[in-house]
């Protein structure tokens, strides 16, 4: 198990606007939104013959949400480009789909205010099972067009390897 130091001297929780998410080696741009890291394990619940009265409970299986992730519209084609491995309109017969990597290992890290990495979750064999490249378009309003890419994945942990660093202080002049 991971040996764990804790800071004495922080005290508030850590911020959630402050997050890069990483595929293929690199962060991708302009990510603004990630939807929350969920699972849930299914409850089985059994009994015994010679217990007339209540019943036992022991865990099922566990399943993963999958995670949306959203970034305003730009030139960048980073989610297209891995939604179109699932599948590619125009394609000819039989190459509508990349079944060879198709699928992505994806880190989310989080940073405290200061800009330190203070915790890390790899999201394992992910796939885009929703791709929307634009939103509804709208001449009177005035907002950011946002792209959706929802991602289903098989698992996700924490890398336990990323501790809580020394947060910087400040001197104060002399």
């Amino acid at each position: 198990m991971a040996q764990f130091t804790i800071n004495a001297l922080r005290f508030d929780p850590y911020k959630n606007f402050k997050f890069r998410v990483k595929w293929d080696g690199r962060y991708v741009a302009g990510i603004s939104k990630v939807s929350a890291l969920k699972r849930s394990t299914e409850v089985v619940e059994h009994r015994e013959g010679g217990d007339p009265s209540t019943s036992r409970k022991s865990p099922g299986r566990t399943k993963y949400d999958p995670v949306t992730l959203e970034r305003g519209v730009t030139h960048d084609t980073d989610f297209e480009v891995w939604a179109n491995k699932i599948w590619n309109y125009g394609s000819l017969a039989g190459a509508e789909s990349s079944l060879a990597d198709f699928r992505k290992d994806v880190i989310l890290d989080v940073f405290n205010e200061a800009g330190q990495k203070v915790l890390s979750y790899q999201l394992y064999r992910c796939w885009v099972s929703e791709f929307q490249a634009l939103p509804d378009l709208d001449a009177n309003a005035n907002a950011v067009a946002i792209q959706t890419l929802r991602l289903e994945t098989e698992g996700w942990e924490r890398d336990y390897a990323v501790t809580e660093p020394a947060e910087p202080r400040f001197e104060e002049p002399a």
